[in-house]
């Protein structure tokens, strides 16, 4: 019994150690890579500008009318970011449930042009990704999609593990980059129609009113659909649940084969 209690009293000390250390972790990222940047870039240079002068710099693109920026992110020559132009903290906000919320998931990927733009050359769809990282599992306080290319490593597991996924959530066969992840098929007129964010909050129990402890991403698929994942934070297993690792932002995978339209 006395055993029992020690090992039991070593266990509430470690997740007591576990939860100070995201909590400082959490606290630095935010100290350290000013998490209102993105806001201010936004709030305070994309939307004025366009609004006063007609120009969205530094954002490519500012869309008064469906609420949102693209915006070229300092980190990897193609990375994208899609942000709303009102104030929405991240994927823990209750705004995002609501059904007049703009699908910004569909949104960004309506956006992904803007990669091969910059590029000056075409990218085949199966080449990127979207991703949206936990509260804790970022550094910015402003929500941001990021819109980059996968992981090479990460297209090949995929295309192996989730050839017999459903419109239902199920953990992926395998544990993607380590990790735990739920997943489902989205077919283009299903992304279309629903935010992903809400299919989360709807359909995985207890998500939608933990929304902050999930990452969320969106990979196409090979026959036109998309895979859908969702990862579920565990502070125990040093996992904060920032998705963008299945992202590559030098974007390798276009020097391979995948990327051949």
């Amino acid at each position: 019994m006395l055993h029992m209690d020690r090992r039991r009293n070593r266990y509430l000390w470690l997740t007591v150690l576990l939860i100070i250390i995201a909590g400082g972790v959490y606290c630095a990222q935010r100290l350290i890579g000013n998490s209102e940047a993105l806001w201010r870039n936004v709030s305070l240079e994309c939307v004025p500008h366009q609004r006063q002068q007609g120009q969205p710099a530094p954002c490519s693109e500012v869309n008064i009318d469906s609420d949102y920026v693209i915006y070229k992110d300092l980190k990897g020559g193609l990375q994208f970011l899609l942000m709303p132009i009102a104030k929405i903290s991240g994927i823990e906000s209750p705004v995002l449930l609501a059904e007049q919320t703009p699908n910004y998931f569909y949104q960004s990927w309506q956006a992904r042009h803007y990669l091969a733009d910059k590029r000056g050359a075409a990218i085949a769809d199966r080449s990127l990704s979207l991703t949206v990282n936990s509260e804790l599992g970022r550094t910015q306080n402003h929500l941001h999609v990021h819109i980059s290319c996968l992981r090479p490593d990460v297209r090949q597991q995929i295309d192996n593990d989730t050839t017999r996924l459903g419109n239902g959530w199920q953990p992926l066969p395998t544990p993607l980059r380590g990790h735990p992840y739920l997943a489902r098929r989205v077919t283009a007129q299903a992304l279309a129609a629903k935010s992903p964010f809400r299919m989360l909050a709807e359909e995985v129990p207890d998500a939608g009113s933990q929304m902050g402890h999930y990452g969320l991403a969106l990979v196409p698929a090979s026959d036109g659909s998309f895979i859908l994942l969702a990862l579920r934070r565990n502070l125990m297993r040093f996992n904060l649940a920032s998705t963008e690792e299945i992202q590559d932002h030098s974007c390798a995978i276009l020097d391979t084969a995948v990327n051949r339209l």
